[in-house]
């Protein structure tokens, strides 16, 4: 059998993480101007990175062909999802860059979401953080795409909902893929 550019785990073993117990998720909410948003994060420590799955519902929706809303998605340093009526998840505060890197190259930025009639699924696999170091913090969904450019965090736009990212110590849930 040959072996996978993964250091010996084929791209099978590390979906078949999936199937296991995430080690942590964020239960995302909207804001009050986006209360449909609702969804789950969850993070899977492997030994060669995080696999991150985010499956969202409630996201707003395009009427016009060729338009599908694409959406900012970062890992924040706040540890709640509190705000104001200027920013509803200022507590989020911004992105998370424990090495003072720019932007795209903090650890809290993610590749975006791609919204399809309201619902959105991403699937990666990251290095640039572990599952313990994000434990606490916030994820946040943007109304409009990162442009992986602009400092210090890609003129995402509004934050409009968040989720604090949680160990998961509950043994007998199910998770993303049932058996």
């Amino acid at each position: 059998m040959e072996r996978s550019s993964f250091g010996g785990n084929s791209p099978v073993y590390l979906l078949s993480v999936l199937y296991g117990k995430p080690q942590a998720a964020a239960h995302i909410t909207g804001s009050d101007s986006y209360p449909e948003i609702s969804g789950t994060v969850w993070f899977y420590q492997t030994n060669k990175g995080v696999i991150v799955c985010a499956e969202i519902s409630g996201l707003p929706r395009s009427e016009a062909p060729c338009q599908e809303r694409i959406f900012g998605f970062h890992i924040h340093t706040g540890s709640s999802c509190e705000g104001d009526m200027a920013d509803p998840f200022a507590e989020a505060m911004s992105h998370y860059d424990p090495h003072d890197c720019e932007h795209p190259h903090h650890a809290g930025d993610l590749p975006p979401l791609f919204g399809n009639d309201g619902l959105a699924l991403s699937l990666f696999l990251t290095d640039r953080f572990s599952v313990d170091e994000v434990e606490g913090r916030t994820v946040i969904i943007h109304d409009h795409p990162d442009d992986f450019t602009t400092q210090p965090s890609g003129n995402s736009g509004t934050k409009i909902a968040c989720g604090v990212i949680e160990r998961i110590t509950d043994s007998c849930l199910q998770y993303v893929f049932p058996n």
